[in-house]
């Protein structure tokens, strides 16, 4: 190292002359104290050390600068949470050009990166903790066909959610990973859920739905005045809660709006709603309450169950058009972006096993103000799930004696006007013991016949 800084002492010398040699060889010590210490046992910095940190400016435009994968084309990749963009808007019924919002999003997440990823309310750098983080490039969809657009969609969610492997951290957390979708109007919702559907039906979980939105999404396609009708037609971003409730996919008593402010046909609409298992709360809410966004956080919590599987969908629309001029259907009097991310973070509790940012249109944005909300608000996805980590669901059994004990507690508490005695609320809780005991009984006697069977049929082999 020392015969290294005189070679670059006497080169200075030749050129610059003696009385700048001292100045410039300390120079020299600066150069090479960047890319080494004086030991001369020290390594040599990697190329990766040199040049691998982008500027928000630099490097291909993957979200957040995270490693860039075409996941679907890569099926021996891994990850726990997978950034996906879904190109597709050929089911809005005003402003296209929400096929570009997953470009737009990640151009406006260029200053995120995971040497600045710290996000100080949650205390986590969701891109440089547990969770193997990636952008999984998009999903291809057709602009032609809305069918086979639909097909595309549903197949490329299964395929990213249910054949591919979390990493060795994940799976102490979770079974699969989680995606974060990137639309695209909001018609992605509907294969994401039937993908959802698939994954954690088999342990008999309902997905329940959170839904940031100007605009109800429940109507039946026959809402639209039309005389003209394929089966084609019916598919619109404005019906997908409609076909996904229809189809099973979410449960079918405890799923919330919020952020609604849109013109109705009538009041069936809200009816229809309500039949389809929604609470709904508006974006005057917000503020109308006392207690303003602690008022819709509450009422969001006591409306979706503890430890059940949650989908959070945020349409930009649901913000107010000062702060999201770049979206398909916009409606005034919305969130402001501070309520919304407020009312995020306060739900990052949450089993959160997917998520999407949908309707973001940078043709209709300017100074990147709908695409930096939209961007943040993947950020903040991403923070709550690595942030709650392990996902932890109620067998049917537990929902059983839980779903008891929210009686007994809402009797307790004179819900519909009935106050029980203490007599009748310990009679009520002995009650769920003894169905424990009992379910616990019936268990262990299906074991022992199980037990029994295999014995059987060992005899029969032999």
């Amino acid at each position: 190292m020392q015969l290294s800084i005189s070679i670059l002492t006497s080169i200075i010398v030749s050129l610059v002359g003696t009385s700048q040699a001292r100045v410039s060889a300390l120079e020299g010590q600066v150069l090479l104290g960047i890319f080494g210490k004086s030991n001369p046992q020290s390594e040599p910095p990697t190329l990766d050390q040199l040049w691998g940190e982008d500027w928000p400016f630099s490097g291909l435009s993957s979200y957040a600068h995270l490693p860039y994968h075409k996941c679907l084309v890569e099926p021996d990749t891994d990850f726990d949470i997978g950034i996906i963009g879904v190109p597709f808007d050929t089911a809005t019924t005003y402003r296209t050009g929400a096929r570009f919002g997953p470009k737009g999003i990640r151009a406006a997440s260029a200053r995120q990166t995971k040497l600045r990823g710290y996000n100080p309310r949650a205390g986590i750098n969701p891109y440089n903790d547990w969770a193997k983080v990636i952008d999984c490039g998009d999903i291809p969809v057709t602009p032609m066909d809305n069918n086979l657009a639909l097909r595309q969609m549903t197949v490329g969610f299964e395929e990213l959610l249910i054949k591919r492997n979390v990493t060795e951290a994940g799976a102490s957390r979770t079974q699969f990973p989680r995606l974060v979708a990137m639309g695209g109007d909001h018609s992605i919702l509907l294969p994401h859920l039937r993908a959802l559907k698939k994954a954690y039906n088999g342990d008999n979980q309902e997905i329940h739905v959170i839904h940031f939105d100007a605009h109800l999404d429940t109507w039946s396609p026959s809402k639209y005045p039309s005389f003209w009708h394929s089966k084609q037609s019916e598919f619109t971003h404005g019906s997908m809660l409609w076909m996904a409730a229809k189809e099973g996919l979410i449960n079918a008593n405890n799923n919330v709006h919020l952020g609604l402010r849109t013109r109705l046909n009538g009041e069936e609409d809200n009816d229809e709603d309500e039949d389809l298992g929604f609470t709904r709360i508006s974006a005057d809410d917000v503020w109308i309450h006392q207690s303003g966004v602690n008022y819709v956080v509450d009422k969001i919590l006591e409306t979706i169950p503890k430890n059940k599987p949650v989908y959070l969908s945020v349409d930009i629309d649901c913000l107010d058009p000062g702060f999201a001029p770049g979206t398909g259907t916009i409606e005034s009097g919305g969130l402001l972006p501070r309520e919304l991310i407020y009312i995020l973070r306060k739900l990052e509790g949450l089993n959160l096993v997917g998520a999407d940012v949908v309707e973001v249109n940078p043709a209709f944005d300017h100074s990147e103000v709908t695409t930096t909300n939209g961007a943040q608000v993947v950020y903040e996805l991403v923070t709550s799930m690595v942030k709650r980590g392990k996902l932890s669901f109620l067998s049917q059994n537990e929902q059983t004696i839980e779903s008891k004990k929210e009686e007994i507690e809402l009797t307790k508490l004179g819900h519909g006007g009935v106050i029980v005695s203490e007599a009748s609320l310990k009679q009520g809780y002995k009650y769920v013991d003894e169905l424990r005991s009992k379910i616990e009984d019936e268990i262990a006697q299906l074991d022992f016949l199980k037990g029994e069977l295999k014995a059987k049929l060992n005899m029969l082999e032999a």
